[in-house]
């Protein structure tokens, strides 16, 4: 009985075999879309075209038509831009983390962190380059031959950005790429002759299955997951520091490094549950791979990160009233009382105490109440980039140069624009690639029936 109470639950339900996760996986890329595949994909599709609409307005009109002003110079595209780049950030990450220290039920979410990242990227990049103002001179951060007579200025923080980012995207499209291609592999032995399969054929490198391409694949993947860990702490602290050195009150933060990383993990596993909750409610089969115990183990990381987030909020707070700073005390008197308050109590309220509700197994194990709950702490992250960004510039030292910002339409059409591209890429991957890895859900497969043959010969599991 005490066994029974100490077993673990399966993370592979119903006690599938290798055929059926083979067809439930590669049948969500081979068979016609559903209805509700369509719908999503034509709202998102419908946002996304905010993107070139909003951008193709502010080109040819300038900058001005955004809701910038002195002093907020910085407004809603840098904000979005760290909310992006946080939720890349944790993908590579939580995937790569989970890797390194052998959690068996990564297998079944990390496909789709790592997709997350390389599309999160890809709306976050839109945001400095035209932030910049002159997007024609984009090239002047790419480090170009001395022939140019081109000198990069490396104490600029937009350039630390295109370095540590751009780094960042390449590492973490090899980390992703490098995990599909047995999986291509099987979508090109099931396809048919056509277009799909001479595509998968080239993707998948000649990929056949032999022992030592697994012996390889394993020791390269692992190489890439310890070289992406240590990348992402670096660059989210790189973004963090855009922030930190500077001078001014609310940004000057030696908490700031750390703070962003576990704000992105956070973040990141909100935006997992985000995708895969609808996704498994879609494709019931994936119910039998996402299972409670995946909901109810990334509902306790977001207790768990969040707690983390709320701890930092509170040490900014005691180092504002400890530094006897006249100008950080007021800072953070402006920021829970002033003009931005709402945004300083949706951050606290959905960051901290909003997932303070995964104490109780009842909510942890309501996959909507996940759902829910995710959503909120993603709006309430995007209120801590507003509340670090716009609270600390719209009030600086001189009282006679302080100045509401509000943003308009065309900074909220770009923000809603890159939310419809970000969904509109994820419903296409699911589409065309594995969005769950089948040579990793079937490793847990051959774990349980070495466990249950082991448990029939009554040999000791492992032994």
């Amino acid at each position: 009985m005490l066994l029974e109470q100490l077993e673990r639950p399966p993370l592979v339900l119903n006690k599938r075999n290798y055929g059926w996760l083979t067809e439930a996986i590669c049948s969500i890329v081979e068979k016609p879309a559903k209805l509700e595949w369509w719908i999503a994909f034509i709202l998102s599709f419908l946002l996304s075209l905010l993107l070139p609409l909003t951008i193709v307005y502010f080109i040819s009109t300038g900058l001005g038509v955004w809701g910038l002003n002195s002093p907020v110079f910085w407004g809603l595209a840098i904000l979005n831009f760290v909310f992006w780049i946080e939720i890349g950030h944790a993908g590579t990450l939580i995937s790569a983390i989970l890797l390194l220290t052998r959690q068996k039920w990564r297998n079944s979410v990390n496909r789709a962190a790592e997709a997350m990242t390389i599309f999160s990227v890809l709306c976050a990049a839109v945001f400095p380059l035209f932030h910049i103002g002159r997007q024609w001179m984009f090239w002047y951060l790419v480090p170009v031959p001395e022939s140019y007579a081109v000198w990069q200025n490396f104490r600029a923080a937009l350039l630390w950005d295109e370095f540590a980012v751009g780094t960042y995207f390449t590492v973490s499209c090899l980390f992703w790429y490098f995990g599909l291609i047995p999986d291509i592999a099987v979508l090109r032995d099931r396809a048919e002759k056509g277009w799909k399969k001479r595509l998968y054929h080239i993707l998948c490198w000649g990929w056949s299955g032999s022992a030592a391409e697994w012996h390889n694949y394993e020791l390269g993947y692992l190489c890439l997951g310890g070289i992406a860990t240590i990348l992402v702490v670096s660059v989210a602290s790189v973004v963090s520091t855009d922030f930190a050195t500077t001078i001014l009150p609310g940004w000057h933060e030696t908490i700031f490094p750390p703070d962003f990383i576990t704000g992105a993990i956070f973040s990141g596993f909100a935006m997992i549950a985000t995708l895969l909750i609808p996704l498994r409610a879609l494709y019931p089969q994936l119910k039998d791979v996402i299972t409670p115990k995946h909901i109810d183990n990334m509902a306790r990381i977001m207790l768990a990160t969040g707690s983390m987030v709320g701890y930092s909020y509170i040490i900014e707070l005691f180092v504002a009233w400890y530094s006897a700073n006249v100008y950080e005390k007021y800072l953070f008197l402006n920021r829970i009382f002033g003009p931005y308050a709402v945004a300083y109590f949706l951050m606290f309220g959905f960051n901290v105490f909003l997932p303070q509700l995964f104490w109780w197994k009842k909510i942890r194990s309501s996959p909507w109440a996940v759902f829910c709950i995710s959503i909120l702490i993603n709006v309430g992250m995007w209120s801590e980039r507003f509340v670090i960004v716009v609270t600390a510039l719209s009030r600086d030292f001189l009282p006679g140069s302080w100045r509401m910002y509000y943003p308009t339409w065309v900074d909220i059409g770009l923000f809603v624009g890159t939310v419809g591209f970000f969904f509109m890429l994820f419903l296409l991957f699911t589409r065309f690639f594995p969005v769950i890895s089948i040579a990793e859900v079937k490793t847990l497969v051959y774990e349980m029936e070495r466990k249950e043959y082991d448990l029939k010969k009554g040999t000791s599991y492992g032994a």
